[in-house]
């Protein structure tokens, strides 16, 4: 199962809003944390790259991402490694990702400690 994602109407959030409350969501985020940037010296969740982690009841996983720039040289592979770093996770039934390009990533997307990691802050 694919995530896709409609136009967002006028006055709607451009990123889909996160599962938080949901029990896996915090070993999830920790594994896509486990993923590099290989440009970059930071992990892809702080660098803000992972938009919406959504978690069904199943256990289906729908990540949407994206990464710093559309020419990345590990596009068509930081999906995959997303994917196999999620998958093994207890209670992980399946993993779909999904690479969009809007909203464009920004540094402003960025956690604090991926500014203070580059130096930014």
């Amino acid at each position: 199962m694919n995530i896709e994602i409609d136009p967002p109407m006028e006055g709607a959030p451009l990123i889909k809003p996160s599962s938080t409350d949901h029990p896996l969501y915090e070993s999830i985020a920790e594994a896509c944390r486990s993923v590099h940037d290989p440009e970059i010296p930071v992990n892809i969740f702080d660098l803000g790259l992972i938009y919406t982690i959504e978690v069904s009841d199943d256990g289906t996983v729908d990540i949407v991402m994206t990464l710093t720039a559309p020419g990345c040289p590990v596009a068509g592979e930081m999906p995959m490694w997303v994917e196999e770093a999620v998958s093994p996770l207890p209670g992980v039934q399946a993993v779909n990702v999904k690479l969009v390009w809007e909203p464009q990533w920004g540094m402003d997307m960025m956690s604090d400690e991926a500014r203070l990691e580059l130096g930014f802050m």
